[in-house]
């Protein structure tokens, strides 16, 4: 009986020391500033949440800890307020909406631009177009604001400038709002398609080129090449691609929609407020700071349950290509 106790223990160490190895523990030293950045910065000050509930209140010559601490708790206070609030259901349809549409033309064009460009035979056009389309990702939104008021400045703007060149009426593009869907929408594609375009454009160059050879031989056309090989090559990172996306959408490019149309004036409140831009506008006003800290924990929230749900879909679907 001592001799099966002994050989059991040895066992245990044996396999304890399986699990630790030399490669283990290289891995563990390459990971550890990146465990300690997300310590600092991603899990550490999600201790702040707790401000969602409570009646923050700035005590004079006290710190934030302290005034964190003793402040009224409120309960769901400020997620009440913020839901009979009356801009709450514009700004969930603008966020909701707009991510809508970028998600669904964020997969269609790019996946499309990505298989144009892996056809055409002369690397070095090749090469040009990619870069050319992927310049805009690198542009900061307030410089790109600057070229859109170039455009659309209602005396020195080109558009206008154009429109009375033909005799046409000159247009006040920042007092009209329903120009700025399309605006925005253009916008959002002219920096991001380049960006998601490479990402397909590298999962079309890791497919076997035996593939296509097989499917020239058997006599396929290039849309049977393309209907056949590439796009159900493409799939695992489509839906890759679209949970990831799902899981913000409610949050928002703050740039485009606060910078391009230069602070959101009143005249396009509707169409191009969002929950980003409300918080923003909250914290520069005398707005309680328990319901921006509110805003901000229904976002992240909702995020994660609707990355979650999205996840469950595809596993529903595919169990193959759900990234959870």
């Amino acid at each position: 009986m001592v001799m099966v106790k002994g050989t059991k223990k040895q066992k245990k160490q044996k396999s304890i020391k399986r699990k630790w190895r030399k490669d283990d523990f290289e891995l563990t030293l390459l990971a550890t500033p990146t465990l300690i950045w997300y310590i600092l910065f991603s899990f550490l000050p999600m201790f702040g949440i707790i401000i969602a509930f409570k009646k923050y209140v700035t005590f004079p010559g006290k710190g934030f800890l302290y005034n964190l601490f003793n402040s009224e708790w409120v309960g769901f206070d400020n997620f009440r307020y913020l839901i009979k609030s009356n801009t709450i259901f514009v700004l969930l349809r603008n966020t909701i909406g707009y991510n809508l549409i970028f998600i669904i033309l964020g997969i269609i064009v790019p996946v499309t631009l990505a298989i144009m460009i892996s056809l055409i035979y002369s690397k070095r056009k090749s090469k040009t177009y990619q870069t050319m389309m992927f310049f805009p990702h690198f542009m900061s939104w307030v410089v790109v604001s600057y070229f859109v008021y170039a455009f659309l400045s209602m005396d020195k703007g080109v558009f206008n400038n154009v429109l009375s060149l033909f005799g046409n009426d000159t247009i006040k593009w920042y007092m009209e709002s329903k120009y700025w869907p399309y605006i925005l929408i253009f916008m959002q594609l002219w920096k991001t398609v380049g960006y998601n375009m490479v990402i397909y454009l590298a999962s079309i160059a890791g497919i076997s080129s035996q593939l296509y050879e097989a499917a020239v031989i058997d006599g396929a056309s290039k849309w049977q090449q393309i209907k056949y090989i590439t796009l159900p090559s493409l799939k695992t990172i489509v839906i890759m691609m679209f949970i990831l996306n799902v899981g913000r959408i409610l949050n928002s490019d703050f740039g485009l929609f606060y910078q391009i149309t230069r602070g959101i004036p009143g005249s396009l409140y509707n169409v191009a407020s969002t929950l980003d831009t409300y918080v923003y506008t909250a914290l520069r006003s005398a707005s309680p700071i328990g319901m921006t800290a509110a805003a901000t924990f229904f976002q992240s929230v909702t995020g994660c349950i609707t990355i979650l749900l999205a996840n469950w879909i595809v596993r529903k679907i595919d169990n193959e290509n759900a990234i959870i």
